[in-house]
């Protein structure tokens, strides 16, 4: 099957995988596909680059981008214990209460919490973007919807698209109206963070908002080629995939085997035998 995101980036498949793992985002550019690597996980520019120098070299020359989570404003800038103050009370509440119902134990005694991913950081996002405009990337994508404009300017000047996630038809309107190329229409079987719409009914709704204008990419459930064909057939240019990715080989290359992994597949999903 091949479509416009096939003739746009060169690529053999219209799906896009999206990994924290670059074992996994190589491996799905060389399978013809476009591998999307997750940068929130480098606190250090430094180490984003030498990965990325990595991907270079074990690509064949095949397309890979790079997504970031860089919100578009940023109301305070500063220590992970600054952004930590502006999640509110309840949203707090709630995840101890989910912890509690799924069994999830304390931290062992001593043993201090992590204060957060830095990647999540404005600046450091900013950092991600400086880093990858100096390799050859394909795209850059933002989990967090439209990138600030300048960051789409300067994409647009080293000749790379930029992708936006959306979870309502008014999102991508806004996405495509500020620059952004490419829409990922991302319903709630994603993990729910773009939105409370199901895939099946925002897939339509997105591309008929948008999809005369700019590709729309399918995501959220999608894992088997009969979704494939069922987000190419509501009218999406390709898929955005990523969960589908976690309990494969290259995965256990650079990721350590998670309690999410056993997690999908005690759930009953056919995703293979996890990583020893």
């Amino acid at each position: 099957m091949r479509t416009e995101l096939c003739e746009r980036f060169g690529i053999g498949h219209p799906i896009v995988g999206f990994t924290p793992s670059e074992h996994v985002a190589a491996a799905i550019s060389r399978a013809g596909g476009l591998g999307v690597l997750g940068c929130v996980r480098f606190n250090d520019p430094a180490e984003l680059d030498r990965v990325l120098d990595w991907m270079d070299g074990h690509t064949d020359g095949r397309p890979y981008g790079v997504d970031v989570v860089m919100p578009a404003t940023m109301p305070t800038e500063g220590t992970p214990v600054d952004l930590g103050e502006l999640v509110p009370a309840g949203h707090r509440e709630f995840v101890e209460a989910t912890l509690t119902r799924l069994g999830v134990p304390p931290l062992p005694e001593g043993e201090r919490p992590r204060d957060g991913v830095l990647g999540w950081l404005h600046s450091v996002a900013r950092s991600h973007v400086d880093v990858a405009l100096n390799h050859p990337i394909a795209l850059i994508a933002n989990a967090l919807g439209s990138p600030p404009a300048d960051v789409i300017e300067r994409a647009h000047a080293a000749g790379v698209p930029v992708a936006a996630l959306a979870g309502t038809a008014a999102h991508a309107r806004r996405h495509v109206a500020g620059g952004v190329d490419i829409v990922v229409a991302q319903g709630y079987e994603a993990g729910g963070h773009t939105g409370e719409i199901a895939s099946m009914v925002l897939l339509p709704e997105v591309v008929d908002a948008v999809g005369d204008r700019v590709p729309v990419l399918g995501a959220g459930g999608i894992g088997t080629g009969r979704q494939v064909a069922a987000a190419l057939a509501l009218g999406a240019a390709g898929v955005w995939t990523g969960s589908i990715w976690l309990t494969t080989e290259e995965y256990a290359l650079s990721m350590p085997v998670s309690a999410t992994q056993r997690a999908l597949l005690a759930a009953g999903l056919d995703l293979g035998d996890p990583p020893e």
